[in-house]
């Protein structure tokens, strides 16, 4: 009996965790621009909009293991291949703008 609740529990776990991850994924591809994805040499935003929609809609709709192992790898391209790269190309890689001498109130010049 609470092997069967353990299982259940943890199938059921897998299946939020798989959702949630979709969603976030999907959220953020929307957001990008249409010419990142392009200059980052990447699928377009239609076509990621698409893959993460489905995965998102076969894990709410249908929670099948194998199904929603496929849309937990689409998401996992997505954020470990795609974001990054169209995160770099957008300007979006980790400052925000400036140079790599800029300190944290402006400009860094050596004391001059």
């Amino acid at each position: 009996m609470l092997r069967e609740n353990f299982d259940f529990s943890l199938s059921l776990l897998l299946f939020f965790v798989f959702t949630v991850s979709s969603v976030a994924a999907l959220v953020m591809a929307a957001f990008v621009r249409e010419d990142a994805y392009r200059a980052a040499d990447k699928q377009t935003k239609p076509f990621w909009l698409i893959i993460l929609g489905i995965a998102v809609l076969v894990n709410l709709l249908i929670p099948m293991l194998f199904l929603s192992l496929i849309g937990l790898v689409a998401t996992i391209v997505f954020f470990v291949d795609v974001r990054p790269a169209v995160k770099q190309v957008s300007g979006g890689g980790g400052r925000r703008g400036g140079s790599s001498s800029d300190g944290p109130y402006g400009p860094y010049n050596g004391g001059r």
